[in-house]
């Protein structure tokens, strides 16, 4: 038989698994909620202080408490927080642990504090400083209403009756919590492992596998064998939104079912790397410290248009961004068009990365230096992960910045990252636009999650009376260029590039 020890995340208890127990129960399995010191109301907390440890030493006692007898496979569950316990008594308990299963949960490092997983970026800011200062005691107050739960992740398909008895039953998270660093001796490495995405909450197995792709030696591990993926078309709480696709997917992980990744360097040709669509001139590339310029053959200073790539690109990922054929590809159709096309390479490793905006108003500066770019007449091209970096370009642009582009883009922070900072929220931006001319390239089938950002920003572009201008790709993916059939994405290429090249050459 095999148990399932479930441990919940920040500010939530054993409660919160009452409908998936019941269900893995019908299935012929048993399921256990472990209560944690000081966020179980049957558990209350020894002294002024509880910290990680505590709550390792919770799950440990769990382990122990099954009986090893008669063949029983201990299966650990980690939701959010939860992972960090789970994986302190894994490394302890290796030998007694079939498997371990991150439910929408990250990948926690041995000398790391749960702190840095924090989805609300701000609070752990906050966080981080007071504990600088040393306050690393007391208690963090749980959200106290429907919406303070969004800051923690998508509360996507929860109905309100259970949002409403989440909040009412939530407990303060002991600051220690999250500010001890988990210890790991490496042991819990060798036991076999399977992550249960919530695509609600914005992340997917197949961006899983784009970041494994990237070549990143921190991220190979995921492509192990031992290894297993599963999808909840959910948001963060699915014991609350989806218990039974949960179980049916806790079940499929112990019997050690799932989708396996890809290695990096194995395979097919990973998106990123596949040919670029048109056939563009093999115009050579001048590099200038981080940024590539392909200058045409054209007399006097000539507009330029400068491509932005998408992120999180892990800072190892070899090529970097400015050589993927994508990029490469556009600022060559750029040069077709008389236009210098600029690709760059930027720091946005990890979602909010502040130096990722500086990296692109250094390269522009170096772009509008060069005698051969006309200063006054540049177009910013945004892709991905790279359109939050348009808040500060809508909110405040400058007259030299003639039309700003965007492809596939992700407009609004993701529920997952827990970004509020104004800096890359582009939705409230646009109201600041004024004239500015904006070129949006849709693809039709993006993933939900993206597509609402856009939605929302489109929406918002009309309300303000913005000049945007709208090209659809009905059959595309996100990076539709190099996924999709070439004859279905020509068009929309070289449309979107017409449409840009229009305003940097109209002499209004």
């Amino acid at each position: 038989m095999t148990v399932f020890l479930m441990v919940a995340g920040a500010f939530t208890g054993a409660h919160v698994w009452q409908g998936t127990a019941a269900r893995l129960a019908e299935a012929g399995a048993e399921a256990r909620a472990v209560p944690l010191t000081g966020l179980d109301a049957d558990r209350p907390a020894a002294g002024n202080r509880v910290d990680l440890e505590a709550h390792i030493a919770d799950v440990l006692a769990a382990i122990d408490a099954v009986d090893p007898v008669g063949g029983r496979k201990i299966v650990l569950v980690g939701h959010d927080y939860g992972i960090h316990p789970v994986l302190g008594a894994a490394d302890r308990r290796p030998e007694r642990i079939d498997r371990i299963v991150h439910l929408d949960a990250g990948m926690p490092q041995n000398g790391v504090p749960a702190l840095a997983a924090v989805p609300d970026q701000e609070l752990r800011a906050r966080l981080a400083e007071g504990a600088q200062n040393g306050d690393t005691g007391g208690e963090l107050a749980p959200p106290a209403n429907r919406e303070q739960w969004q800051r923690w992740g998508s509360t996507a398909g929860v109905p309100d009756a259970a949002l409403d008895r989440l909040t009412a039953l939530a407990a303060p998270q002991p600051l220690a919590t999250l500010l001890q660093p988990l210890r790991l001796t490496g042991a819990v490495a060798a036991v076999p492992t399977s992550g249960i995405l919530c695509t609600g909450n914005g992340v997917s197995v197949d961006m899983v596998q784009r970041l494994v792709d990237f070549g990143d030696p921190a991220l190979q591990a995921l492509a192990d064998p031992r290894v297993s993926f599963f999808e909840l078309p959910t948001g963060h709480w699915p014991m609350l939104s989806s218990p039974a696709e949960l179980s049916e997917a806790l079940l499929g992980a112990a019997a050690g079912e799932g989708r396996r990744l890809r290695p990096a360097g194995t395979g097919e040709l990973p998106s990123h790397l596949r040919p670029f669509p048109l056939q563009v001139p093999e115009l050579p590339r001048e590099t200038q410290g981080n940024v590539d310029l392909y200058v045409p053959d054209a007399d006097g200073p000539r507009p330029a248009v400068v491509f932005v790539h998408g992120g999180p690109v892990p800072a190892g990922s070899r090529p970097t961004p400015r050589e993927w054929p994508t990029m490469v590809g556009h600022a060559r159709l750029a040069a077709a068009e008389g236009m210098v096309g600029v690709t760059l390479d930027h720091r946005l490793h990890d979602v909010g990365e502040e130096r990722a905006a500086a990296d692109v108003t250094a390269a522009v500066d170096v772009v509008r230096a060069d005698p051969r770019v006309d200063a006054d007449r540049i177009a910013l091209w945004f892709f991905s992960g790279g359109g939050l970096l348009t808040a500060p370009w809508l909110a405040a642009p400058p007259s030299w910045l003639r039309c700003l582009a965007a492809s596939y883009p992700i407009l609004a922070p993701l529920p997952s990252w827990g970004l509020t900072d104004a800096r890359f929220q582009p939705v409230p931006a646009v109201a600041q636009a004024g004239a500015l001319p904006l070129v949006l390239v849709r693809a039709g089938l993006e993933t939900p999650e993206i597509a609402a950002t856009v939605e929302e920003f489109v929406a918002a572009a009309k309300d303000c009376g913005a000049a945007l201008e709208l090209i659809d790709v009905p059959g595309g993916h996100h990076g539709f260029e190099t996924l999709d059939p070439p004859e279905e994405i020509r068009p929309a290429l070289r449309h979107a590039m017409r449409a840009v090249v229009s305003r940097l050459t109209d002499r209004a």
